[in-house]
């Protein structure tokens, strides 16, 4: 062989000892540490926190659930999810050079993400001086709230900052100055930045997955230089500190957030989900309710549908509230998605067995969880009402002309679903 025909096999059995190389590693045990190795400040006590975290999680449930060998890897699932999350903060996070990170989602599935809803987020200096820039999408839905702790002053600027609502030029670009005054000279668009704000929160919703664009987003501070120095140690330390803390929170906020509705006897049936005052969205109005189902049993969840809405969904959660896997189930579905029937009334079957209807949310798995709708800049907000009934007289409570989904064509838009979402802007 001459060296340019030895080169393909040789290049192949390379990767393939690579591929076996890394599986091995991944096998074996790790090296014990060197009797003299050195500590780093703050990593124990990270260690530690994350070593009771899961115990501590279960513990807030009840004792069924507690001894459920499918429910603890869910819960250290849900340990991992938050700790990825505020991880990717607390390496990337940064006031002075700030971008819009992942905070949650179908991967970071902490606190019932909204299946339409990209979220990230950025951490600011209410101190500071930011430009936002960037290019108009198409979204119905392009929202930065700023976030700020509950009970702080919120000075008198607006909370949300739309970016429809901006002035764009000939291109479609736009530019939005962020800070606690506006400048004496300035002229363009402007975003009052409030006292205790301590990061942007963006959400980018949308119905139509597969045509609607999202817009682009730079964010820079103006008021420091634009280089950044090498991280000291001590900041280094103190984001590791925190990160127990806000892991935490994260994981232990919701984890018996479903158990909760079952005690106030909110199963199969809503009420209002107020978190205005924890984040919300403004113009949202949330509602929910535990569900509880067995295999050949449906609900059936029926509203009139506002006229004047800008949004609405429904999802479904697991017993823990991560939102159930909407990329590979049909386990969502907003207007785009969904239509009202004829009169107006817009009719959802939520089963574990697809019943051959157009709206459908799939519980994929999980005969008990939570059902959560939102209705978003609409003119009114009704509760919806839920009726149990046998799985297979689901069509004697629909209306007649209801159409039929046959399993192929459910096939088909299971996977034009996952195309779309997997096309979206996650970071």
């Amino acid at each position: 062989m001459t060296g340019r025909t030895l080169w393909k096999p040789m290049a192949l059995l390379a990767g393939v000892l690579g591929v076996a190389a890394i599986s091995q590693a991944a096998q074996a045990e790790p090296a014990p540490p060197p009797a003299s190795s050195p500590e780093v400040a703050g990593w124990d006590e990270f260690i530690e926190s994350l070593r009771s975290l899961p115990g501590r999680m279960l513990a807030k449930l009840p004792e069924p659930m507690r001894k459920d060998p499918q429910v603890q890897q869910e819960v250290a699932r849900l340990a991992l999810e938050s700790l990825a999350s505020q991880s990717l903060d607390a390496i990337g996070g940064d006031a002075d050079h700030p971008e819009f990170l992942p905070t949650i989602s179908y991967l970071l599935n902490v606190g019932q993400p909204n299946a339409d809803t990209i979220y990230r987020s950025a951490r600011i200096d209410p101190a500071g001086t930011y430009r936002l820039t960037g290019k108009r999408g198409t979204l119905n839905l392009a929202v930065i709230g700023q976030v700020v702790p509950r009970n702080a002053e919120t000075g008198q600027g607006r909370a949300h900052l739309d970016l429809n609502a901006l002035h764009y030029d000939r291109d479609g670009h736009y530019s939005v100055l962020i800070s606690a005054a506006r400048p004496a000279s300035y002229t363009g668009d402007w975003w009052e930045l409030r006292p205790a704000a301590s990061r942007l929160m963006l959400r980018l919703v949308a119905s139509d997955w597969a045509k609607e664009v999202a817009p682009t987003l730079s964010l820079e501070r103006l008021d420091r230089p634009a280089p950044r120095p090498r991280r000291a140690a001590a900041d280094l330390e103190a984001r590791l500190r925190a990160l127990p803390r806000m892991v935490d929170m994260m994981a232990l906020m919701f984890v018996d957030h479903v158990e909760q509705l079952r005690k106030e006897g909110y199963v199969n049936k809503f009420k209002v989900f107020d978190i205005t005052s924890g984040g919300g969205l403004a113009g949202q109005f949330y509602y929910e309710g535990a569900y509880d189902l067995a295999e050949d049993e449906a609900l059936i969840v029926s509203a009139k549908v506002p006229q004047q809405c800008g949004y609405r969904s429904l999802i479904l959660t697991n017993e823990l509230y991560e939102t159930t896997d909407w990329y590979n189930n049909h386990a969502s579905l907003n207007a785009a998605q969904a239509p009202a029937d004829k009169d107006g009334v817009l009719r959802i079957v939520v089963s574990a067995k697809d019943p051959g209807v157009p709206n459908w949310l799939d519980t994929s798995g999980h005969a008990r969880g939570a059902i959560q709708g939102r209705w978003t800049d609409c003119d009114s907000q009704p509760i919806p009402e839920v009726i149990k009934v046998p799985l297979a007289e689901v069509r004697k409570h629909l209306p007649s002309e209801t159409p039929a989904i046959t399993p192929d064509q459910r096939d088909k838009v299971i996977r034009a679903r996952r195309a779309a979402q997997m096309q979206r802007p996650f970071w």
